[in-house]
């Protein structure tokens, strides 16, 4: 039965008054007026409240209020003190008459706003029994409990899958074929945790409940499910009305200091098993079996974090989960790679000519400053050039092209991977109406008729004001955007000051070069950069997504990505993209140098190109942001921890209840998960945007990823609250940004090689320039190539605007070098261009173009050729729906059968009783 699609504000008005005027007798103080209202009313019945009948709160005086019960030494129970009705939800606030700051008229408003919303939700079916804090005794917990018959109803509103019949036909097959053996040390013990029974299932209707599996009523909904169907109503209901504009839901009663927390219980203690028999123990066996560092070898248990978590924590768990399994095998060819480029670099020709006392010792270099810097000879360069050959080798080439194809196969295996799990956790057909947020639904004050249902409906702005919220949301984004900008600049001009103060500095020169020393505390410096932006512009983004106001979660949590990622993508990439693609390539030469800013002289390379200090900053940055997020991770919650149980250690002695032991744990949030997926992206990026000059990066990522995913196990299971079971068919937004991700990746790859690498200059030289008619040696050859990219300059030809010859002091040199492709002095086109340069370029661009429309031609052919669902996945959604349908049909005919037989055997029985008579 579809969901109303209506706007709740106006929905909630429009519902019948009567169903909740009656007085409440007293012997029944848990009211569940839902039972007999069709499900299909239930959303709008949410809005009607005690409150709205009467006007603002302050006239309602007839609230009713849960019971308050004494603790019963129980501290596993997780159940009310009855021992029968399951705790769903704990809702926490402070005692208004015990704050030690008593503000009267603010603790009144806040008390009475709480008094209506738990009367409301008494008035909804739920069931709550107060209990006062074992430790604080200003804390009150708030324990509510969804009967059965409030569950079944908003179950069918949720349309949510219940079991039907055991389904049998889901015989999972391991993909390693004949090594069975060895996934089986891999996996986790069946006999710890044993595998969930499958089911077939089918969206939950009231009329229809003896067609489901229903053995046990307390078990048909599993706690996860209790918990969800729990916070869709306290999300929903409301406890004011001001000027015809509701407020409502849990979430704002929270962040306005009425409740001090919402959470649903873990079950049990995540180090010991509970007490309590009946306890399933899922927390334990997860810190056990997933989170704890033993287990880092171990598959993940998906189906138990899924069953505990809910479906939006288990597709982020299977994505990082299969990812870090694909970045094994880049892992490997990345070091296979990096290994051929370390054996090979003693047979590097061009490095060998660099370390030459005879060749790289007598070239003189010219000054790379105007005023300080020295002339230097090559061999200076000797280390870094040694350094250069491992990455700058044919190896890169391989693996770049290499990973242009493992992106593609990485997306199109997830998304069959993503297929087999929307089948095996029902969320293939997902139908969930996603209700309007309650910032959203605040704000609704403008009224307007619906195009479509030709009604009125409420929205919280104009066209003309969601214009000028866009025009300013877009308009501060470009600003911070700018500013990051503005920061790379920054790093640049420090660049250029520092290497001018480096120059001639003796200590420095006997470890480093100052291009070397120069790059390293630059990217250092970068990097405390943008953690700081990053610190900053997450509330920005956050208060500019506020100020946008999504109607839904979905598009609040997209909006966000999209800022959030833009802003990661310029702030993380900006200063990689500068020392790729920029730094070194708008020089000049000695005699007619280009300036940044009018003053500073633009930096160049390396005689042999950039690529080391690509591989330098993406290494300080990668991994410097890995340890720094690892630490972050583990230490913050644990450290808030350790403080709370430090404030609280005058009560240690005391038995807590499950419900404070949860209350003390850190909260999530609800961003949480999106900060992870965030930081994944952004490595993801790291390991294909310029995978080319680091091809170490898969194993940096993949190390990072197996610690990563115990880490958030870890995060989950002991130090925060457990979160609100959400469901969810993929991994949203991020799936088409990895797309563009993919598709980018390409075009940095073969740029990188194109113009940062000396890869083509050198195959230029070895296939045309090392033979005549440009070369002289009678083979194909390196030797003398470092001659022949060097270009030759004239120290007489130095100009300065006011200082003349700034060199004519530097000793008795005629002449000097510079990295360029340029004639000498005395051609007729002197430092022109020459014709090895316009090779080069014509090489670099082909080879762009080559290797673009290579790898992209692999990938559409892998993308066509893989199908997102795979042909079994296909066959088993098309089997359980034909025998889903099968078994419904066949259940109504029954019971059209069993009651067509009834009324059979009663017109029999009126017959028989109104012959009788007159055969007797």
């Amino acid at each position: 039965m579809p969901i109303i699609k209506r706007g709740s504000v106006q929905v909630y008005e429009k519902i019948s008054r009567t169903v909740l005027k009656g007085d409440v007798p007293a012997s029944r103080p848990f009211l569940t007026p839902h039972t007999h209202l069709p499900s299909s009313l239930v959303l709008e019945n949410l809005g009607q409240t005690i409150i709205s009948d009467l006007g603002s709160l302050e006239s309602q005086q007839d609230f009713r209020t849960p019971e308050f019960e004494e603790f019963n030494g129980k501290s596993d129970s997780l159940f009310f003190n009855d021992g029968q009705r399951r705790i769903d939800f704990v809702l926490v606030y402070e005692d208004e008459s015990r704050k030690e700051t008593n503000k009267k008229g603010t603790n009144e408003k806040q008390r009475r706003k709480r008094q209506a919303y738990e009367s409301n939700l008494i008035c909804h079916g739920l069931q709550l029994e107060a209990t006062r804090s074992v430790l604080d005794d200003k804390l009150v917990f708030v324990k509510v409990h969804a009967p059965w018959e409030v569950l079944c109803t908003y179950a069918e509103v949720m349309h949510i899958k219940l079991p039907l019949k055991p389904n049998d036909l889901k015989n999972r097959s391991s993909a390693f074929g004949t090594l069975n053996w060895f996934t089986k040390v891999l996996s986790v013990d069946e006999s710890i945790i044993k595998p969930e029974q499958e089911f077939f299932t089918a969206p939950f209707e009231k009329n229809r409940m003896n067609d489901f599996y229903i053995v046990d009523r307390d078990s048909f909904f599993n706690p996860a499910t209790r918990s969800r169907i729990v916070y869709f109503i306290l999300s929903r209901v409301k406890y004011q009305v001001i000027n015809n504009v509701s407020k409502f839901g849990i979430n704002r009663l929270v962040n306005s200091g009425i409740y001090k927390a919402a959470f649903p219980l873990h079950d049990c203690k995540f180090r010991h098993q509970s007490e309590d028999p009946s306890c399933p123990n899922e927390r334990y066996l997860l810190y056990r079996e997933w989170a704890h560092p033993r287990s880092i070898y171990k598959k993940q248990p998906l189906d138990l974090i899924r069953k505990y978590y809910g479906e939006k924590i288990g597709i982020y768990f299977a994505w990082l989960g299969y990812y870090t399994q694909m970045l094994l095998l880049a892992a490997v060819v990345g070091v296979a790679c990096f290994l051929y480029g370390y054996l090979n670099q003693d047979n590097c020709t061009w490095s060998k000519e660099v370390c030459h006392p005879d060749i790289g010792g007598k070239i003189i270099m010219c000054p790379q400053c105007d005023k300080h810097c020295p002339f230097w000879k090559l061999n200076i360069t000797c280390e870094s050039s040694k350094k250069l050959c491992i990455f700058d080798s044919f190896g890169t080439l391989v693996f770049a092209v290499f990973m242009g194809v493992w992106v593609t196969l990485f997306l199109e295996f997830w998304k069959r991977r993503q297929a087999e799990l929307e089948y095996e956790w029902d969320t293939v057909e997902l139908q969930q109406e996603e209700q309007a947020r309650p910032e959203y639904e605040a704000r609704c004050t403008h009224i307007v008729i619906n195009e479509i249902t030709q009604e009125e409906e409420r929205i919280p702005f104009t066209a003309w004001g969601k214009c000028l919220r866009i025009t300013l949301c877009a308009s501060a984004v470009l600003f911070w955007i700018l500013l990051i900008i503005a920061s790379v600049i920054g790093i640049i001009v420090y660049r250029l000051s520092v290497f001018i103060n480096l120059n001639g500095t003796d200590p420095i020169q006997k470890y480093l070069t100052p291009q070397t020393a120069t790059s390293i505390t630059a990217s250092i410096i970068s990097f405390i950069i943008i953690m700081i932006l990053n610190t900053i512009y997450e509330r920005v983004a956050i208060m500019i997504t506020n100020f946008e106001l999504p109607r839904t979660q979905t598009d609040y949590e997209n909006s966000l990505t999209m800022k959030m990622f833009l802003f990661q993508f310029v702030n993380y990439y900006s200063s990689c993209f500068y020392i790729a693609f920029f730094k070194g390539k708008f020089v000049g030469y000695p005699g007619d140098p280009v300036y940044w800013l009018g003053k500073y002289r633009n930096e160049e390379c390396d005689p042999g190109g950039c690529l080391l200090e690509l591989t330098t900053q993406l290494t300080i940055i990668m991994g410097g942001k890995a340890i720094w997020n690892n630490i972050q991770e583990v230490l913050l919650p644990w450290i808030m921890n350790l403080i709370g149980r430090f404030h609280r250690v005058s009560g240690s002695e005391k038995i807590t209840p499950r419900w404070e032991q949860d209350y003390h744990l850190q909260p999530m949030g609800k961003l949480g998960l999106f900060y992870e997926y965030l930081e994944m992206i952004i490595q993801f990026g790291f390991v294909t945007l310029f995978v080319a000059s680091f091809p170490l990066a898969p194993l940096l990522a993949l190390v990072n990823n197996i610690l990563e995913i115990r880490v958030d196990a870890w995060k989950l299971t002991t130090q925060f609250r457990r979160l609100v079971p959400e469901k969810a068919q993929d991994i949203g937004a991020w799936q088409p940004i990895m797309q563009g991700i993919a598709i980018l990746a390409v075009v940095t790859n073969a740029m990188i090689i194109a113009f940062t690498s000396d890869m083509i200059p050198r195959l230029v030289y070895y296939w045309s320039f090392s033979v005549p008619p440009y070369g002289n040696h009678t083979s194909y050859t390196m030797d003398g190539y470092i001659n022949n990219t060097l270009s030759i300059f004239k120290v007489i030809d130095f100009k300065n605007k006011s200082m003349g010859n700034p060199y004519s002091e530097q000793g008795n040199h005629t002449t000097c070098r510079y990295r360029d492709f340029r004639y000498p002095p005395g051609h007729p086109q002197e430092y022109k261009h020459n014709i090895y340069y316009w090779h080069v370029i014509a090489a670099k661009l082909a080879f762009i173009i080559v290797m673009e429309h290579l790898i992209y031609s692999v990938k559409f052919f892998i993308s066509y050729a893989i199908p997102d669902v795979s042909k079994r996945t296909k066959s088993k959604i098309q089997r359980e729906k034909y025998l889903t349908q099968k078994l419904l049909r066949e259940n109504h005919l029954k019971d059209m059968t069993k009651n067509m037989g009834v009324i059979a055997e009663r017109m029999i029985e009126a017959v028989d009783n109104n012959l009788r008579p007159k055969s007797e």
